[in-house]
C-alpha cells in the first residue's frame, strides 16, 4: 500500500506500550460483549469475529468470551511497519469518506483507532485478543490487537499490508453505517427476528462493511501492484464457511453472520469496481 507522506490521523492511539500517541480515557461502556458467541459458534465464533462486528447483533450480554481463541496469552507490542499501515489507512479512510460526506452535504466525523495488547477495555465492555478486530459504536472506535494480523498471515493465508488494511477499512465501514444509522436499523430489525433471519441482517450488514472497504480502496490511490489480490485472499480467508469447514468439517448456511467466502469477494470487489457507496446496499 502506498500512503502519502503528510502527517498521519490524530484519532489513532498505541495502548500496546509501543509508545504511540494518546488520546486520554475512554467513556463508560455499556458492557455490550457477545457473551454468546462461544457457545453458539465454538471456536467459529471467535474466527469469524475476525472482522466483526461488536456491539450490533442479538448475541449481547455481559459476560466475556469463554476459554480457547487465538491471542490472549502473550503481550504484543505495534511494530513499525503495523502502525504505519494503521495510521495510513486511518489517515486514507478519514480522506475519502470526509469527500464523499461533503459530496453529500454532511461532515464526516472519523473514528478513532486504537491499538491495545491481549486484554483491554472499549466503550462496549472488555476488549481481549480472541475476539479480533471490532468497532464499537458506543465510542465511535475500533480495537486491534496486532497479533491478529499474525493469525490472519500465518493461520488463514492472507499476508500483506494490503489484507491490514482491508481489516481497517471493513471496520471504518461499520463506523460509516454508525454514521448513517444503519446499525441501530439493523439492531432493531434483528430484536423482532429469529435467530436465522437475525443472523442474515447481520450478513448483510457485513458485507456491506466489506463493499465500503471496497470504495475506500478504489478512491484511496494507495494501491499497488498485488494489493486487490491480498484484499481478496483476506476476503476469502474469513468466510463463514471457509471457516467453519476449516474447524468442524461441515457448514451450516443458516448460522452465517458475516457471510460466505464468495460472498465477501462479491462485496469487496463491488466497492473496488464502483467506488460508489450507494452500490453497497447490503443491509437494511
Amino acid at each position: 500500500m502506498r500512503f502519502g507522506d503528510g502527517p498521519g490521523s490524530g484519532n489513532f492511539e498505541d495502548r500496546t506500550g509501543g509508545g504511540g500517541m494518546s488520546l486520554g480515557g475512554m467513556g463508560g461502556g455499556l458492557g455490550l460483549i457477545l457473551s454468546l458467541v462461544a457457545s453458539r459458534f465454538g471456536i467459529i465464533g471467535i474466527l469469524i469475529l475476525g472482522l466483526g462486528y461488536c456491539a450490533l447483533s442479538s448475541l449481547g450480554g455481559g459476560g466475556l468470551l469463554g476459554g480457547g481463541g487465538g491471542g490472549g496469552g502473550t503481550k504484543s507490542t505495534l511494530t513499525a511497519e503495523q502502525q504505519r499501515v494503521l495510521v495510513g489507512t486511518l489517515t486514507s479512510t478519514e480522506q475519502v469518506w470526509g469527500q464523499i460526506f461533503q459530496q453529500a452535504g454532511a461532515t464526516y466525523q472519523p473514528a478513532k483507532l486504537i491499538a491495545y495488547s491481549n486484554n483491554g477495555q472499549s466503550g462496549c465492555g472488555a476488549a481481549q485478543a480472541a475476539m479480533g478486530p471490532f468497532y464499537c459504536p458506543t465510542d465511535s472506535s475500533i480495537y486491534i490487537d496486532p497479533t491478529f494480523f499474525d493469525e490472519l498471515s500465518r493461520r488463514f493465508g492472507a499476508p500483506g499490508d494490503a489484507a491490514q488494511a482491508y481489516v481497517v477499512a471493513h471496520e471504518v465501514g461499520h463506523h460509516i453505517q454508525n454514521l448513517e444509522g444503519t446499525l441501530d436499523r439493523a439492531q432493531a430489525a434483528q430484536g423482532s427476528a429469529g435467530r436465522a433471519a437475525g443472523n442474515q441482517i447481520q450478513v448483510g450488514v457485513e458485507l456491506q462493511a466489506d463493499c465500503y472497504a471496497g470504495v475506500w480502496a478504489k478512491r484511496s490511490g494507495a494501491l499497488e501492484p498485488g494489493d486487490i489480490e491480498e484484499g481478496m485472499a483476506a476476503a476469502e480467508a474469513i468466510g463463514d464457511d471457509t471457516l467453519q469447514q476449516q474447524s468442524q468439517g461441515r457448514v451450516v448456511p443458516e448460522s452465517f453472520t458475516h457471510g460466505s467466502s464468495a460472498q465477501r469477494r462479491e462485496a469487496l470487489n463491488r466497492g473496488l469496481q464502483t467506488g460508489d457507496p450507494a452500490q453497497c446496499n447490503y443491509a437494511r
